[in-house]
């Protein structure tokens, strides 16, 4: 028997947007939340690597807005999906950036890396 996260529990729907390449964007991303979707979006579409920094925060900005001024509507969680393949040299950098702003789910592409996993787990957040 799985048991369901405590960020998915109380969601009517257990839907996740598709992360998807080079389309996904905060502004997607938002949408889905506030519409009750689990909005998600690829790190490695952030380019250059320190743009992931600004739209994390331009997400959780958001949708904590949102949820200020729609306490009895919240917005769904956000994931963003983490390509965990030796090629990805950005894998450090932007799981110490989901870190920082909390990212409520992590989403990878193959098998985490114990490391990144432990990570985010020690820091509450879920990893799928």
């Amino acid at each position: 028997m799985s048991r369901m996260p405590a960020v998915l529990a109380s969601l009517p729907f257990k839907v996740i947007g598709s992360p998807l390449f080079i389309i996904s964007n905060p502004k997607l991303v938002i949408a889905q939340c506030i519409n009750g979707v689990i909005g998600s979006m690829p790190a490695l579409n952030a380019r250059p690597a320190s743009q992931l920094d600004e739209w994390l925060a331009e997400i959780t900005e958001a949708l904590a807005a949102h949820n200020r001024a729609h306490p009895e509507r919240p917005a769904a969680p956000f994931a963003i999906n983490q390509i965990v393949h030796k090629s990805n040299d950005r894998l450090e950098h932007d799981v110490e950036m989901c870190v920082k702003y909390k990212v409520p789910v992590i989403i990878t592409s193959r098998r985490a890396r114990r490391r990144q996993r432990r990570r985010a787990q020690l820091r509450g957040r879920g990893a799928a």
